[in-house]
């Protein structure tokens, strides 16, 4: 069974640095397009950042300088590197995946890890 774990959520400071992780686990014959979104209470989950299988990566708008996606696909696993972190990035944070199981799919399909939550506050 495929499962996507998130981890190195915290408490930070304004100002401050936290690094996310996320690791594809089970029977997997190849990862592609990944994400990170997030959720904030009260508010619709949203895109923070995305890489494809080749590396390339892409931010919304609000996290555009500060944020760090990358893959080390032989790990099956996603960073989300935050620095000069603010208040209004509080919020969980979810591992997204398109991804082709072993025991001979072909199509890939789409899962969710549970989430780690960042709080940013003084």
């Amino acid at each position: 069974q495929v499962q996507l774990v998130e981890s190195g959520g915290g408490l930070v400071q304004p100002g401050g640095s936290l690094r996310l992780s996320c690791i594809a686990s089970g029977s997997i014959s190849s990862i592609k397009g990944m994400r990170w979104y997030r959720q904030a209470p009260g508010k619709q989950r949203e895109l923070v950042a995305a890489i494809t299988s080749g590396g390339d990566s892409s931010y919304g708008d609000s996290v555009k300088g500060r944020f760090t996606i990358s893959r080390d696909n032989a790990k099956n696993t996603m960073y989300l590197e935050m620095n000069s972190l603010k208040p209004e990035d509080t919020a969980v944070y979810y591992c997204n995946a398109d991804l082709i199981p072993g025991g001979g799919s072909y199509y890939p399909y789409n899962y969710w890890g549970q989430g780690t939550q960042v709080t940013v506050s003084s």
